[in-house]
């Protein structure tokens, strides 16, 4: 559905980068498996995401949100693709680091 990153303190820290990276599909055309740990947090918006984890590395994998229920979000890395599109929106981009270049992208409100 779409291919996106986002710029917030909590991507940047999750991540350990300068932001997310990831690709939200219709729940229905998602199936997980494996084993997975959760980890629950509020967003500036004060709504929750659900975070599932690899409870052996540690990577995120997928996690899926209040204000879009009905979406699964995949870590973009967590396919190891390069075939995956290019993302074409970014969020919270008054928090990207300035020295961080970046392909032109839709820039969208998505804190409330």
């Amino acid at each position: 559905m779409r291919v996106s990153i986002c710029h917030c303190d909590a991507c940047q820290r999750r991540t350990g980068t300068r932001f997310g990276w990831q690709v939200r599909f219709p729940q229905d055309a998602v199936t997980p498996t494996g084993d997975v740990a959760h980890y629950r947090r509020v967003a500036d918006s004060g709504r929750a995401l659900d975070f599932r984890f690899c409870p052996r590395c540690g990577s995120t994998v997928w996690w899926t949100m209040d204000r879009d229920p009905g979406l699964v979000v995949i870590a973009g890395g967590a396919f190891a693709d390069p075939r995956i599109p290019p993302p074409t929106v970014a969020v919270y981009t008054d928090r990207q680091h300035a020295w961080t270049t970046m392909p032109a992208l839709m820039d969208i409100e998505s804190h409330p």
